[in-house]
């Protein structure tokens, strides 16, 4: 059949009568079939014409980015084709895929295109090839195959359909044959999988590889972004025995506003106008919880009251933050270089932002000898810090941090840490994940000082366990109300301007 017969048929029209055919396959049964295509328009979105337009004007694929370096053409045998349709479209897509790659390889020895003129051309060549193929599918199966091979070759293989799955939150991959991910506060198992380790560790290179980090037997495991600032956490073997391991933290495509969180519940009114005459007024604020309760989402939200015109300087890992203000410097530490040399470590960055006459300074977690220069940064002028720290309680805040100060290596006395601790901070925003799978803040705790040997905390705000739980939806009905003590730190506000209606504090009201 000639090429504008089959690009006819495909789009069911008919040229000439159409000579005989073979049966079609039938839906395929792998993993191809659950793809997340179901319209032929996902694929031609520009035109609005029927799946493939003509050779020539095929437009590229929107959605699909080009991340990284484009992997190396496979060196391992085309599957076998056996007798059953599993193994048949195994075979199709690696002679597509491959074929893909060959033509890919071609076009990148020009330096003259771009990263977008490349991925056009990669999309274009996919179309034809597909329909060079002279194998019968239906119009959906050619639309899954066009959508698996563009995300092993562009995006990021099997893991590309949950990242563009808005509902997804998280995704932890325990090897090739096994990845779960999160929506809705519930951990469940995928259907997708990885074909092999070695597919699985491409995509892990490919995204460590943007941001300039590495990977390998020297070093196993990584910190990452992807190019939306989706956290990204890699293992590789020999410390992850079963198999790589990767685990990917989405952030919203848009951040999420104080407004969306009293929507979720996460918050109440109350709260938010309290939390943002706080940062109004330079106050330090840590937020603190466990791992996956929402404390860099709460950290954005919070930075959001930061007014227009202040100089903000982030310090991170990796960068997370999504500030909307104009005035921001991000900085992010850097690893080793394979030699050893090169480290850069958020303590070297944070004494280099006391010179860079920050408004505020904005470090995305604390987990070691850093907390100590904070600290000295939040007692010598720099008052409006924000920070996160793992903790599960305010009082646990307090523990960690002086565990994190001795890690500084300076031989300080306790007493005098302590003091450090309650001149510095006057704010911890304690957040929890229930059991429900809700992310919500169960106590806002000021800091008010020492007493003896023992730093001293009044709650403002408490969670009120007492509600219960909904017996039709599994969720509390609880939420944060006032403990009806009015904080000292709100005397602050009247030097900035700040009126908080007195109702804020009402324990009645809801």
């Amino acid at each position: 059949m000639k090429l504008a017969e089959r690009l006819a048929a495909a789009r069911g029209e008919t040229l000439s009568p159409p000579p005989a055919a073979p049966a079609p396959f039938a839906p395929a049964t792998d993993r191809l079939t659950d793809s997340r295509l179901s319209s032929e328009a996902e694929i031609a979105p520009a035109t609005g014409e029927d799946f493939p337009p003509a050779a020539d004007d095929t437009p590229a694929l929107s959605s699909l980015v080009l991340p990284g370096p484009l992997p190396e053409a496979p060196t391992e045998p085309a599957p076998r084709v056996q007798a059953g349709k599993f193994d048949a479209l195994a075979g199709l897509k690696h002679r597509v895929k491959q074929e893909l790659l060959d033509r890919i390889g071609s076009r990148q020895s020009d330096s003259s295109l771009s990263d977008v003129q490349l991925k056009d051309f990669a999309t274009r060549e996919l179309t034809r090839i597909v329909a060079e193929e002279q194998v019968p599918m239906s119009s959906e199966e050619r639309i899954r195959l066009i959508r698996s091979v563009s995300d092993d070759v562009l995006g990021y293989g099997p893991l590309q359909e949950l990242l563009d799955d808005d509902s997804v939150t998280e995704i932890m991959v325990n090897g090739p044959d096994q990845i779960f991910v999160e929506q809705k506060g519930k951990v469940t198992l995928s259907e997708s999988t990885f074909a092999s380790e070695q597919d699985l560790r491409h995509v892990i290179e490919k995204i460590v590889t943007q941001v300039g980090r590495r990977i390998d037997e020297s070093s196993p495991l990584v910190d990452a972004r992807l190019p939306d600032g989706s956290r990204v956490n890699a293992v590789i073997p020999p410390l992850a025995v079963k198999g790589s391991s990767l685990t990917i933290r989405k952030f919203a495509k848009d951040p999420l506003t104080v407004e969306d969180l009293i929507r979720f519940g996460s918050v109440s009114p109350q709260m938010a106008e309290l939390l943002r005459a706080c940062v109004e007024a330079h106050l330090n604020i840590l937020v603190a919880g466990g791992t996956g309760t929402g404390k860099t989402t709460m950290l954005n939200v919070m930075s959001s009251f930061i007014p227009q015109g202040e100089r903000i300087v982030t310090i991170e890992d990796a960068v997370e933050l999504q500030l909307q203000q104009e005035h921001v410097v991000q900085l992010e530490s850097r690893p080793a270089n394979i030699e050893g040399r090169g480290e850069i470590t958020i303590r070297d960055l944070l004494k280099n932002s006391l010179r860079m006459r920050p408004d505020r300074i904005v470090v995305g977690e604390c987990r070691g000898g850093e907390a100590l220069d904070m600290l000295q940064a939040m007692n010598t002028g720099h008052d409006g810090s924000l920070s996160t720290i793992h903790a599960n309680s305010p009082r646990d805040t307090i523990s960690r941090l002086e565990t994190l100060v001795m890690m500084a290596g300076m031989d300080l006395p306790q007493r005098a840490i302590r003091e450090q601790i309650a001149s510095a901070i006057h704010v911890v925003v304690q957040l929890s994940r229930l059991r429900d799978g809700t992310r919500r803040v169960t106590h806002i705790t000021e800091i008010q000082g020492m007493e003896g040997e023992t730093v001293t905390l009044q709650d403002a705000f408490l969670f009120d366990w007492d509600a219960g739980v909904d017996p039709r939806t599994g969720r509390f009905r609880g939420t944060t109300r006032s403990t009806g003590v009015r904080p000292r730190f709100v005397d602050k506000f009247e030097d900035y301007g700040i009126k908080l209606h007195p109702s804020v504090f009402d324990p009645g009201r809801r």
